[in-house]
């Protein structure tokens, strides 16, 4: 085990920084997390980057879980979110596919459709949307909630299959 698996950081900065940091990642719609990882990434090369996407993903999916166990639904819904945006950044490393907004992600998703004539895909692609959207507006009864997060552990099955067909391809 690397000595710095799992760990995390708390780092203080200066506010003017935070306040840089803090607007980009509004205007962009992503957390503060979210955009300085976007920018140290960009200097590595795309098997790093690809790598760094699933310590996300992993992330990510472990903290829906925790969520999940506490009932907080709309903070699983959103970090399901964050998961399949993770393995949607590391397809579109691999594809050489722009990834930086929601419009990319869902270009990434009709892509991969297409090309592995899958159009679940793109429909349980819909249902991560749905859990995202009510992180924001708390609009999803249990029955409900549960159905979407089904088909999003669905989904997360076949990203994860297309990952490890791209990088058997890429090898």
């Amino acid at each position: 085990m690397n000595e710095h698996e799992g760990a995390s950081l708390t780092v203080e900065l200066p506010e003017k920084i935070f306040k840089v940091i803090a607007e980009e990642a509004r205007r962009k719609k992503k957390t503060i997390e979210g955009v300085i990882v976007e920018r140290f990434i960009e200097g590595l090369d795309p098997r790093a980057r690809v790598e760094v996407y699933m310590e996300l993903f992993d992330k990510y999916l472990r903290e829906a879980d925790e969520n999940y166990q506490r009932g907080d639904l709309p903070q699983t819904g959103e970090k399901y979110w964050r998961a399949v945006t993770s393995l949607l950044n590391a397809i579109g490393e691999l594809e050489s596919l722009p990834h930086y907004t929601h419009r990319d992600y869902v270009e990434i998703v009709e892509h991969i459709a297409e090309k592995y004539s899958d159009p679940e895909i793109s429909t349980l692609f819909r249902l991560v949307e749905g859990l995202h959207a009510n992180f924001y507006h708390n609009f999803l009864r249990k029955m409900t909630f549960e159905s979407h997060r089904s088909g999003v552990l669905t989904l997360i099955k076949k990203l994860g299959s297309v990952i490890e067909n791209l990088m058997r391809k890429k090898l």
